[in-house]
C-alpha cells in the first residue's frame, strides 16, 4: 500500500483520526480543556466529566447552570448506574399555584425548581472521582476569576439569552456588568460564580444546600415572594436508579 491513508475512506462522510489513548468531548473547548487537565492529574473519565460539567457554568452559561439539573450514566467497567440529580418543586407549590395557566412559567421564580446539579457533582465524585472536588472545580474556577474569551456561538446565544432575560432580577449585573452581554472575543470574568464554586467545592455542597450560599438563595426568593425554601434545599438528594434496559443482538 503505497501513499498517505485517506481517513474518509469507507465513510459516507469525513472522519477525523483520534490520536490519543484518552479523549474529553464537549460543545465547548475550554470545558474539553478542564476535562483533560483532571487525566493529566491522573484523573479518571468520571473526574474528567465532572471538572467539564462545572466549567461548562462557567464557559457555557447559556446551556449551563449552577441553579441547573443533571442526569449522568457510568460504566463502571462491569454494569451500568444512572443517576437522577433533578430536583423538586418546591414544597409550597400545589395546584393552586397554577391554576388558570395552560403551561408552565419558562420566567420568573415559578419556573425555579431545587436545583440539583450540585448534587451531581459531589455525589459522583464520592462514588467514582479519584481527585477532590476542590480539585475538580479548579479550572471553572479559573475561568470565571481570570476571566474567558466568549467564543462566537456563545456569544450569539448570550445576546439572545440577555433579550428574553435582561429584566430579571439580578441577571443583567451578572451576566451584562457592562450594560450588555459580552461579544465573541471579549474577555469575561464572574469573580462572584468563582467564590460561589469554591465554597461549594470546599464543603462538598453542604454550602449550597444547608448554608450560606442556601441562605442567601432563599434570602433571594423571599425578597421576590418566592416559594423556595431553606427546607427544599435541606431535603434535596439525588437518587441512584437502575436504568432501563433490553437485550439486543443477542445480549443479555
Amino acid at each position: 500500500m503505497s501513499g498517505e491513508w485517506d481517513f474518509s475512506q469507507g465513510y459516507p462522510s469525513w472522519r477525523v483520526p483520534m490520536m490519543g489513548a484518552n479523549a474529553v468531548a464537549t460543545s465547548q473547548p475550554l470545558a474539553a480543556q478542564a476535562g483533560l487537565r483532571m487525566l493529566q492529574q491522573g484523573g479518571n473519565a468520571v473526574d474528567a466529566a465532572i471538572a467539564t460539567a462545572i466549567a461548562l457554568t462557567v464557559v457555557e452559561p447559556t446551556g449551563c447552570g449552577i441553579g441547573s439539573d443533571a442526569f449522568a450514566i457510568v460504566w463502571d467497567g462491569k454494569k451500568l448506574h444512572g443517576l437522577n440529580a433533578s430536583g423538586r418543586a418546591p414544597g409550597a407549590w400545589s395546584p393552586e399555584t397554577f391554576a388558570g395557566r395552560q403551561a408552565m412559567p419558562e420566567l420568573g421564580w415559578d419556573a425555579v425548581t431545587v436545583p440539583g446539579a450540585v448534587s451531581a457533582w459531589v455525589a459522583l465524585a464520592e462514588r467514582f472521582a479519584t481527585l477532590p472536588l476542590t480539585t475538580l472545580a479548579q479550572p471553572a474556577i479559573d475561568y470565571a476569576r481570570n476571566g474567558f474569551p466568549v467564543s462566537p456561538l456563545i456569544g450569539a446565544l448570550w445576546q439572545r439569552g440577555y433579550s428574553k432575560l435582561r429584566d430579571q432580577p439580578g441577571f443583567s449585573a451578572c451576566f451584562a456588568p457592562n450594560g450588555q452581554p459580552p461579544r465573541a472575543g471579549e474577555r469575561f470574568r464572574n469573580p462572584d460564580q468563582a467564590n460561589t464554586l469554591e465554597k461549594i467545592a470546599a464543603t462538598q455542597g453542604e454550602a449550597f444546600y444547608r448554608g450560606e450560599l442556601a441562605e442567601r438563595m432563599v434570602a433571594f426568593a423571599r425578597e421576590h415572594n418566592a416559594a423556595l425554601s431553606m427546607d427544599d434545599l435541606r431535603n434535596h438528594r439525588a437518587d441512584w436508579v437502575n436504568l432501563i434496559s433490553r437485550p439486543f443482538a443477542g445480549g443479555s
